[in-house]
């Protein structure tokens, strides 16, 4: 990064009648330079951009990549909800702005499924907002809690928002890795037992992304032992909330007691609902933090579209029925990556939620090449797109993560042209694994 240049100096204005000067009819030949806020320069390089300009180059060719690169839900919401949509579309009453914590009823809504579903209480009214998507206000909150100085502790490998939204507010991280929660917990505690200033947030995400990690409600209740004993603010990344396997339920943070005196929830309907496009998301429990969120939020946006939002209700009141539908989708796509990426030589564990398969790359090539140039090779030589471990972060290096927005078919055919492609690039895989 170069020096800044100096500001500017303020010129006075010339009066009305006064000449041109000369030198103003000259075009100046020096190019004018656009310099970014100091916030834009701590973002680290894209990690997925020669992923996604190969991708790019080789559909533009003609080639028939499959791509399980991006967590984007292939299927739709049920025809009820868009027709919900669409009714609520041509009510003219509903295209003006509105409130930007959501329409009441939706946060009632709310209310009920954490009630419904954890035995969880809310105050619609001051522990519930509606966010433009769980990101958004994930990332807005994090300008209302952090600022210069500040350090929170996020998950490793670390979902790109949970790192960079706290950079944009001017924060620091610590990446403590999560693949075993009792060391995790551990590492809290020490890291707030020896740094200072003591970390003031606490980012959770199980269903853990990218690495699929989980968790049981005990792990919570440690939580919040911790975030009263050391001053921390909690946030949990909830997102993989409705899609659950073999029985598995997802605890909420919430439903821990005490929860709400130190943290809040976020939640989505991108993915248990396929309402991903949508952008609808929630935020819930203590009322101080989604004030402060709300604050913000009142500066940056109008609120969602109040279709979206009606429509949203219906979805939340009569959809469990289609999350565990979806759930099933999700777990039978699961079980045909898993078990042919496993006759394929791949060492690769099933994973209990989310809707991504956590993979590490099969030797020779872990101990030969980058994930990233892993990567590169099944989308150069196999026209399979998956997100390099790398770009969650160090602690995804030797990993993939592949996601399961294909149907079963695609997803069998993704694994022969993998196989395939290892096998021309000289391992023993087999062509004809499922």
């Amino acid at each position: 990064m170069t020096d800044r240049d100096p500001a500017p100096t303020t010129r006075p204005m010339q009066p009305a009648h006064a000449e041109t000067p000369k030198d103003a009819e000259t075009p100046n030949d020096e190019a004018f330079h656009v310099e970014y806020a100091a916030r834009v320069y701590r973002l680290p390089p894209y990690m997925f951009g020669r992923i996604n300009a190969l991708l790019y180059q080789k559909r533009r060719a003609g080639a028939d990549v499959i791509d399980l690169g991006m967590g984007n839900p292939s299927d739709p919401p049920p025809d009820y909800v868009i027709e919900k949509l669409a009714e609520a579309a041509r009510d003219p009453r509903n295209h003006g702005y509105t409130q930007s914590n959501g329409i009441l009823n939706l946060r009632r809504e709310v209310a009920s499924k954490y009630f419904r579903r954890y035995g969880v209480r809310l105050d619609p009214e001051e522990e519930v907002m509606v966010c433009l998507g769980s990101k958004e206000g994930f990332s807005h909150l994090c300008l209302a809690l952090m600022g210069p100085g500040d350090t929170a502790i996020v998950p490793a490998p670390f979902f790109p928002v949970h790192m960079y939204a706290v950079a944009l507010a001017a924060g620091n991280v610590i990446a403590l890795e999560v693949a075993d929660s009792e060391k995790f917990l551990r590492n809290i505690a020490y890291t707030c037992q020896h740094l200072y200033p003591k970390p003031k947030l606490l980012i959770l995400n199980y269903p853990h992304n990218p690495s699929t990690a989980t968790v049981e409600p005990e792990f919570y209740t440690e939580i919040v032992r911790l975030a009263k004993r050391y001053q921390l603010m909690v946030i949990s990344d909830f997102a993989y909330a409705d899609v659950a396997f073999d029985g598995y339920q997802p605890p909420s943070f919430l439903a821990a007691k005490g929860a709400r005196d130190v943290g809040v929830e976020f939640t989505t309907m991108s993915k248990g609902y396929n309402m991903a496009g949508w952008r609808v998301g929630f935020c819930a429990g203590n009322a101080e933090m989604i004030r402060g969120l709300g604050t913000i939020k009142g500066y940056y946006d109008y609120g969602m579209f109040r279709a979206i939002q009606i429509a949203a209700i219906l979805a939340l009141r009569h959809g469990e029925a289609q999350i565990e539908a979806q759930s099933k989708i999700y777990q039978n796509r699961r079980d045909v990556l898993v078990n042919g990426l496993r006759r394929s030589g791949w060492d690769v564990e099933p994973p209990r939620a989310g809707m991504f398969v956590w993979a590490p790359i099969p030797e020779p090539w872990r101990s030969q090449m980058t994930t990233m140039d892993f990567a590169m090779m099944l989308l150069d030589k196999g026209d399979v797109a998956v997100s390099p471990g790398s770009g969650f972060g160090p602690a995804g290096e030797g990993f993939v993560r592949m996601a399961l927005v294909e149907n079963e078919n695609r997803l069998r055919q993704a694994v022969r042209q993998i196989a395939r492609c290892l096998k021309n690039a000289g391992g023993n895989a087999e062509t004809n694994t499922v």
